[in-house]
């Protein structure tokens, strides 16, 4: 062997045994090459002649690719005939609608920043957001009129057009949500020109045909999602082009068995990376059939999975513990199921034995996927699939990422199965928060391999098969006697009890350990506590736990409260057990 080629296999073992990932990924897929198109030329390219196919199921109505980049186009006339320029902002506050997903892929075709807020966000909250992006135009569902109305001047919005979600439903839905519903929401005035109807936003683009060239490029900002607030402040993630379509062509890799004119049921909400990406982008350039659900209701979720039969299903934990505890379930037979996969919060390892039980007697022959991932890297960065789907892990990373673990204060790079923070490096890392360049800093870091490395506030382990683990949040652990004390660990043991559904374990202060950890428990349906139950859970943790990480407190509640983006909102309990105390 001559010494330059000996050279190049010691790298490459080198790299092997750093990265043991890669090991599951062909030598075709660790060459991908990702786009720098934006993202909806990307779109179009990828479905390409295969325009007559469905792109989205609305209530019914199927709308095929066809008709969307058609109404894509008309609503890109109407954003330029009413001065929306490239770069401008424009704010999207909508839940999952045909309507929504077009406005975003038309800021995309002209180059604007499509903002995406939660419908149900405060008014000041709504304000806060479109003072710090200098949104100047909105586009937002027409039942917050009332509700948003007085903060409105106080912005930089020169224009708002109100969607209602009957716009595209067919007409005896439309019918029937205009007389339960529609009736009752309160508009403005016709001769307030600020305001359109959609159909009128629309119109604006009709005779417009002025030349225009986009001028965006594939590393600038595109999207400005928001965090859910629980770890601090909400803020302004600012995410390009290259992010966002990367996220995409890495799910084309992990979701392999997924074939055009299949469907996704997409619930999880459009202003969310997990939703808009996971759920719509990808699918739709996958020719994935798209069922939208504006709002969840546990009916017509039953109804879809039961009619329509979905092949992929993608949501957070809280949607298994609905769906398995819904009677209706029962008799639903779910074997066309190819993906579900978990993400936007921890899986328990006893959740996912239960909704592995649950899929499989309802004779689906997979078991549930994981994912793992943050809105500052658009969504997913790990996943599980093909041998990595290990119970309690969140899989490997996806194609194109890299991780390690760190030590916190150091930043040293731990080995493998040592627990440290969890840090991302690869193509969907965003460019910043929106404003904030010292919160930038903070979890952006360059580190002495001269890669910039999102540093996630997640505590986890790599074992040395490449397969991660991940095992609580730094802000969420609790120091007790001077010992770590991490409450996913205290919540895995306490779900192992057959009654118990979930639970969530938060830090109470206290006057000499300074934390003691107290559990909140809701039971399976049916079951009610008793101190029986109470003894068996106790008795649990103590068989399982040290000493130190006991529970000082149990509380059984009915459910637990969730925060906008239906995760349990542990913030929310730690602030009731404040006013407790005072």
């Amino acid at each position: 062997m001559t010494p330059l080629r000996d050279f190049f296999t010691k790298i490459f073992k080198s790299k092997k045994r750093n990265e043991p990932w890669l090991e599951y990924y062909s030598k075709e897929e660790q060459k991908i090459k990702f786009t720098d198109e934006l993202i909806y030329e990307y779109l179009k390219n990828s479905v390409g002649e295969d325009k007559d196919y469905i792109a989205l199921n609305y209530f019914g109505t199927r709308i095929s690719y066809n008709e969307l980049f058609l109404k894509i186009e008309q609503a890109s006339k109407s954003l330029r005939s009413m001065g929306v320029k490239p770069h401008d902002v424009v704010t999207i506050c909508m839940p999952n609608t045909p309507e929504a997903v077009i406005s975003f892929y038309a800021c995309n075709n002209i180059g604007a920043i499509a903002d995406m807020i939660h419908p149900l966000s405060s008014s000041e909250q709504v304000k806060n957001y479109l003072l710090d992006s200098k949104s100047r135009f909105l586009i937002m569902l027409d039942a917050n009129y009332e509700k948003y109305k007085e903060i409105l001047p106080e912005t930089l919005v020169y224009k708002t057009v109100f969607v209602s979600p009957k716009e595209s439903m067919p007409t005896v839905t439309s019918i029937g949500y205009q007389i339960t519903r529609g009736l009752k929401i309160k508009k403005p005035r016709l001769s307030d020109i600020d305001f359109l109807t959609w159909k009128e936003f629309l119109i604006r683009g009709v005779t417009y045909n002025k030349p225009f060239k986009n001028p965006m490029k594939s590393k600038d900002v595109a999207i400005i999602l928001h965090s859910g607030g629980t770890t601090g402040k909400p803020k302004g993630i600012m995410l390009s082009n290259y992010n966002f379509n990367a996220e995409c062509q890495q799910d084309g890799v992990n979701v392999y068995d997924v074939r055009p004119r299949d469907k996704i049921l997409t619930i999880l909400p459009i202003f969310h990376g997990f939703g808009l990406c996971v759920c719509i982008h990808c699918p739709l350039c996958l020719k994935v059939e798209t069922i939208l659900m504006p709002e969840f209701d546990n009916g017509r979720f039953y109804k879809i999975m039961k009619n329509l039969k979905p092949h992929i299903l993608a949501g957070v934990p809280t949607l298994w513990e609905g769906m398995m505890s819904n009677k209706k379930f029962d008799n639903v037979d779910m074997s066309q199921l190819k993906y579900i996969i978990s993400g936007g919060d921890y899986l328990t390892i006893q959740m996912e034995k239960k909704m592995n039980n649950f899929l499989h007697t309802h004779n689906a022959t997979i078991n549930i996927s994981k994912g793992y991932g943050m809105t500052e890297s658009v969504a997913a960065t790990a996943y599980t699939f093909n041998d990595t789907n290990e119970p309690g892990s969140i899989g490997i990373p996806m194609v194109g990422n890299s991780f390690k673990i760190c030590n916190p204060e150091t930043l040293e790079e731990l080995p493998f199965g040592e627990e440290g923070e969890i840090c991302v490096s690869g193509p969907t890392v965003m460019v910043g928060y929106l404003n904030n360049k010292e919160e930038t800093k903070k979890v952006l870091k360059k580190h002495k391999d001269n890669k910039i490395w999102l540093h996630t506030k997640d505590l986890g382990y790599i074992s040395p098969d490449g397969i991660i683990y991940f095992t609580g949040r730094l802000k969420r652990m609790i120091i007790s006697s001077g010992f770590n004390v991490y409450p996913s660990v205290i919540e895995e043991v306490i779900e192992k009890h057959p009654d118990v559904s979930k639970c969530c374990v938060i830090g109470l202060p206290h006057k000499y350990k300074q934390q003691v950890a107290k559990a909140f428990i809701v039971l399976e349906r049916d079951r009610k506590p008793t101190p029986q139950i109470k003894r068996e859970i106790i008795n649990l943790c103590k068989k399982n736990l040290a000493v130190y990480s006991l529970p000082k407190e149990y509380e059984f509640r009915e459910n637990l409260p969730k925060t906008l983006y239906n995760k349990i909102d542990y913030k929310l309990l730690e602030k009731e057990e404040e006013e407790k105390k005072k």
